[in-house]
């Protein structure tokens, strides 16, 4: 009897174990299979008052706008459960100077570059119907200052057709890339024997972003660009409002033995993971996206799944990172590439490290960090590494 009864509960132990799996199983495919669409055309149509631009899709989907246009006249428009295959882009139309399609956190995001000053009126999602196979998620687009009712032969609209497919012209919309520099304002960070942590990294901060800026690929923003305290939350919000492609926190380490010295890059570590929610809260577009029935359980898997790419990502940049500056002769402590749960890592859905530079408490690291040449040396390095880490990921996304 006792041996009966241990294998019925060897077995009720097995079927409930593959109920769980398939559950689990079910709700990882709600979340990437049937609840993912397809975007298949980008068409664009109207004149230089008003264009309409026209996306695609083999589903239903939701979106979110970031960007209006008001600011550098860049609108962008996240889709989370949007599936793109590479990143695509191509000349616009009316309105549009350019455009781009890419895969970013977890989902699709789309980019206008605009020619002029203009607004979002309207967006809409329409459903098939006579004539149309497709979903279409519209976005409509208004010159500010437009007169009310153009003229008949500047207001005839030609429809062009671009599909997803075609190969790209050589425009490129740039990626954004916020360089964060630590501590500032009542918080020094560690010191040295002449400076402290706050003077140097901004200083770094700096000659990263005049780099970066000088290749015109990148739109670059500073957390900080002055010795003032911004609050590590605030650090990760101004990236994921900006809708970052990488993230980079400037740093400088410390220790009780002066002998020390060496970079080293962190990402986000496994305990970090689990306050990853606390970010995500605050707000988080793909948390609060249109779900089928507001579905919780789903929206978690839905932050799973983009948060592993982000650390994949992360990872990968950091490696990229090390060899670059390793190979402008910066000396890299012995177990460079390092893991924590810092704040400033929390971000689920931009690619993030942390870079410590040197030591403040070795006189070498010290004099290299307070030295403009090495600095700018570092930054080469480092825009090299981010050369390097974005073509990488168009090679990947092409495959």
């Amino acid at each position: 009897m006792g041996a009966r009864v241990k294998g019925s509960g060897i077995k009720w132990t097995a079927l409930a174990l593959s109920a769980a799996l398939a559950a689990g199983a079910a709700a990882v495919a709600f979340a990437q299979g049937p609840e993912s669409a397809g975007l298949t055309k980008v068409r664009f149509g109207g004149d230089r008052f008003e264009t309409r631009v026209v996306l695609e899709l083999d589903k239903e989907t939701s979106a979110k706008l970031l960007a209006d246009g008001s600011l550098d006249r860049r609108v962008v428009l996240a889709m989370p459960r949007t599936t793109v295959t590479g990143d695509l882009q191509g000349a616009g139309y009316g309105l549009v100077k350019a455009w781009m399609v890419e895969e970013a956190a977890g989902g699709a995001r789309l980019s206008l570059d605009l020619r002029q000053d203009a607004e979002v009126r309207r967006r809409f999602l329409l459903p098939p119907s006579d004539g149309a196979a497709n979903y279409r998620y519209v976005i409509d687009l208004r010159a500010k200052g437009a007169p009310a009712t153009p003229k008949p032969a500047e207001a005839k609209a030609v429809l062009t057709a671009t599909p997803i497919s075609a190969a790209a012209p050589p425009l490129r919309l740039k990626k954004v890339v916020v360089i964060d520099a630590g501590h500032g304002g009542n918080d020094p960070g560690t010191s040295g024997a002449h400076y402290k942590e706050k003077e140097l990294v901004l200083a770094a901060a700096q000659a990263l972003k005049a780099r970066l800026e000088r290749s015109g690929k990148y739109k670059v923003l500073l957390t900080r660009d002055t010795d003032v305290y911004v609050p590590r939350e605030g650090r990760v919000q101004i990236a994921r409002r900006a809708d970052a492609d990488l993230f980079i926190s400037l740093h400088a380490d410390a220790g009780p033995n002066p002998t020390t010295q060496g970079a080293s890059v962190y990402t986000l570590s496994e305990k970090g993971q689990g306050r990853v929610a606390e970010v995500a809260n605050k707000n988080d577009w793909f948390m609060n996206a249109s779900l089928s029935g507001g579905d919780k359980a789903v929206s978690q898997i839905l932050l799973d799944l983009t948060q592993r790419t982000t650390k994949n990502r992360s990872a990968m940049f950091a490696e990229t990172l090390l060899e670059k500056v390793g190979g402008a002769d910066v000396p890299l402590l012995r177990r460079s590439h390092r893991d924590a749960g810092f704040v400033v890592l929390l971000a689920p859905d931009v690619p993030a490290v942390l870079f410590e530079m040197g030591f403040m408490t070795n006189p070498d690291d010290e004099a290299r960090l307070a030295d403009a040449g090495a600095r700018a040396r570092v930054a080469d390095a480092i825009g090299d590494a981010i050369d390097a880490y974005f073509a990488q990921q168009t090679r990947l996304a092409a495959r």
